[in-house]
């Protein structure tokens, strides 16, 4: 393990709960995530504003466990976003965030009245009671405009390989034609950045969407913000993720969250140490066996050149009599 990996430095570690949370999700860090998913969807879509939701999807019942997101927002333009930081590997993560997505959107339709409150909420900037929303919400023309959703993005940060993407950085899904390529629904759209990918330096990182991936990377491990990263963004970063500006409260929160995190870095290489002697204990003893099962078919061919029987080579080799034919005749 990388020695660094264990410090602690000036800036809180990003890929802990609370981290991401003191980072992103507080109100005063709203400007700071708009850049960033700004930046992720560059030339796709451009926010200007949002507002943070219950973050809680709470179950239909009580054998159906709710979900929680790290981050559900509501754009002033009515998409919805669901931000999520993972830092492990666990099963069928995929499968998790595929129903965190289909809830999100399931919702919509479940909840239509709240959904078209919220989004007209964030439009005035101004909040309604639910009477003075039903006597200006028009009626509906038809029974399909019931379904008309907006769009999901679902946004996953991962600091680990996923076997099920590709092996890259950066991995896009919509919903489009097998064929074509063509997108089908634009409404649904899931965007997975693994950072052990990232590799890039910081001289090699010419955009801003590169320097805050890079700065979210390594940004545990410094004790100050680099000199190459001037944009303002960077300052109101450093300012937000600075330990030393936590409350009382979430110094302690976040302290333990980076003991867990700790912990599983070491419990994860300890595993993987194990599973490389184990596989280096095994190959070594196959290597072995082959070797010497070669050095007995060797010798039982050298033994029926010089004329002895079957039954003796057996005897002196170790190998069955079916062995020895098989062997010497092949």
């Amino acid at each position: 393990m990388d020695n660094m990996d264990l410090t602690c430095g000036h800036f809180v570690n990003p890929f802990t709960d609370i981290g991401f949370k003191i980072i992103f999700g507080q109100p005063a860090s709203k400007e700071l995530l708009i850049t960033l998913l700004n930046e992720l969807l560059a030339g796709e879509h451009r926010i200007e504003n949002l507002i943070f939701l219950d973050k809680e999807n709470h179950s239909d019942s009580m054998a159906d466990a709710g979900i929680i997101y790290d981050l559900y927002c509501l754009t002033d333009t009515g998409e919805y976003i669901i931000v999520e930081m993972q830092n492990r590997f666990h099963s069928s993560f995929l499968d998790r965030t595929l129903f965190y997505m289909c809830r999100a959107i399931g919702r919509q339709v479940e909840n239509l009245r709240e959904k078209r409150r919220k989004e007209r909420e964030l439009q005035t900037g101004k909040p309604e009671t639910e009477e003075d929303f039903l006597l200006s919400e028009p009626m509906q023309e038809n029974y399909g405009s019931r379904y008309k959703l907006s769009t999901v993005y679902g946004i996953f940060l991962m600091n680990f390989r996923e076997p099920g993407l590709e092996e890259k950085f950066r991995t896009d899904t919509v919903i489009a034609d097998r064929e074509s390529g063509k997108v089908v629904n634009p409404h649904f759209r899931q965007i997975f950045l693994q950072f052990p990918y990232f590799t890039k330096e910081l001289k090699d990182c010419e955009t801003l969407y590169d320097k805050l991936i890079y700065t979210l990377k390594n940004m545990q491990h410094w004790n100050r913000m680099p000199d190459a990263l001037k944009e303002q963004v960077f300052n109101r970063l450093e300012e937000l993720a600075a330990v030393a500006n936590l409350s009382l409260e979430d110094r302690i929160a976040y302290d333990k969250a980076l003991d867990r995190y700790r912990v599983s870095r070491i419990v994860e290489e300890d595993a993987r140490e194990a599973g490389w002697k184990k596989g280096l204990a095994e190959g070594l003893a196959e290597g072995l066996a082959e070797g010497q099962a070669k050095e007995k078919v060797a010798i039982a061919r050298n033994l029926k050149s010089l004329g002895l029987s079957t039954a003796q080579i057996a005897q002196a080799t170790g190998l069955t009599e079916e062995e020895v034919e098989s062997t010497v005749n092949n």
